[in-house]
């Protein structure tokens, strides 16, 4: 369930860049950099935006745990996994508004299938990472989904070495610096 919840998150955060991508071939962008509004602020207010669309995902997998096969936590567990999804998923937005500032439309939503299949299969979201490849197993730790899910599993008491709080922060700044970097790129191009 877990793995499936961070899927369904990883995928929402994801898209919020096919979004942007829409938005500067209407000339959206083109009117939102008329205004003082700096690159880095233009991103964390598009990526704000974007992480409301994660948690009706992720709220969605969660409910059909519970209901269809029959889970249960305690009251506290399933909002610290929601919560911790949620917030853990920011990463993948920023990712997915750097592809959007960067690529058109069209290829923003290919690029973006693309990364969440090759993130989830290597990152371990669909089987565990144990079961890839000798050469690949090693590289899981390393992908930004392999911590997502780990947060997930340390609150149901799977226990986790805390490579997740090092890796997955680290990855949400090369991500926003992808993001920021691509929106300057896109006035450029303008």
């Amino acid at each position: 369930m877990v793995g499936m919840a961070a899927y369904a998150a990883l995928g929402a955060a994801v898209s919020t860049g096919t979004g942007v991508a829409s938005d500067r071939s209407s000339g959206w962008l083109r009117q939102l950099r008329v205004t003082a509004l700096p690159p880095a602020g233009a991103v964390v207010a598009r990526a704000a935006s974007g992480a409301v669309t994660v948690l009706p995902a992720v709220a969605a997998v969660l409910a059909a745990g519970a209901l269809v096969n029959g889970v249960r936590l305690a009251l506290w567990q399933w909002a610290a996994l929601a919560g911790l999804l949620w917030l853990g998923s920011l990463p993948f937005t920023l990712l997915g508004l750097g592809n959007g500032y960067r690529l058109t439309a069209q290829a923003t939503g290919v690029v973006n299938m693309v990364t969440v299949l090759g993130l989830s299969v290597v990152g371990g979201l669909w089987f565990p990472a144990e079961a890839l490849p000798a050469w690949l197993s090693p590289v899981a730790a390393y992908t930004p989904a392999s911590p997502f899910a780990a947060l997930g599993r340390a609150v149901l008491g799977i226990p986790t070495d805390g490579w997740a709080l090092a890796v997955l922060p680290g990855w949400a700044v090369v991500f926003g610096t992808y993001a920021v970097a691509s929106y300057g790129r896109s006035a450029r191009a303008v």
